[in-house]
């Protein structure tokens, strides 16, 4: 089985198309977005392990759930002396998404735990540099279930070898890897369809 990563399922709630360029076809562009998330993760990696107001923090913590197949690096967890209890925190460069691409990805972490650990992890944070805020996750089962709608629907993708359609929006101008993917340029190309109508039934 295919152990899919962490960012896979970010990358998949953000874009499909993406994450098929990414993880199957193995594209990838650096643009400024990208490089001051890199200098993000590499500060918060580097910090050693502490222990503040009865919080213990956990940095660059490696986990998996082989039951989802899925695993990653963490960029924090909390937790709490007294009680045990565990809260992943994700670092991200930019300022909260309309999609919930983060929280997905921030749910799959807590699965991880959950599976690693045996104990139930409740909530989350996500901090975003741009706003310098915390947001608090709470892991629902709405989020959980949607969560695992998109572990199965990657694996899919990632099995079927095939990269999506792309479809242009707002989001593309954020993303590194437009002009590899050069999505209006593809959407106007309609040679796909022109060798369906010649080939197919």
């Amino acid at each position: 089985m295919r152990i899919i990563s962490l960012s896979a399922l970010q990358h998949y709630a953000f874009c499909p198309r993406q994450c098929a360029l990414i993880h199957n076809e193995q594209l990838w562009a650096e643009n400024f977005l990208t490089a001051q998330g890199n200098a993000l993760h590499e500060r918060v990696d580097s910090g050693e392990p502490e222990t503040r107001k009865g919080v213990r923090f956990e940095r660059s913590v490696h986990v998996s759930a082989e039951r989802l197949g899925i695993s990653g690096i963490l960029d924090m967890v909390e937790c709490e002396i007294q009680t045990g209890k565990l809260k992943p925190v994700e670092y991200k460069r930019g300022k909260p998404k309309p999609k919930p691409s983060d929280e997905i990805q921030l749910c799959a972490q807590a699965l991880c735990l959950e599976e690693m650990t045996g104990k139930t992890v409740e909530e989350g944070a996500l901090w975003y540099m741009q706003t310098r805020h915390r947001h608090p996750v709470i892991f629902s089962t709405a989020l959980r279930e949607k969560t695992l709608q998109v572990i199965n629907e990657v694996k899919t993708l990632l099995e079927s070898g095939i990269t999506p359609p792309p479809n242009y929006s707002k989001s593309c101008k954020a993303c590194s890897l437009i002009d590899l993917c050069q999505p209006k340029l593809l959407e106007r190309d309609k040679s796909g369809k022109y060798v369906v109508g010649l080939f197919g039934e």
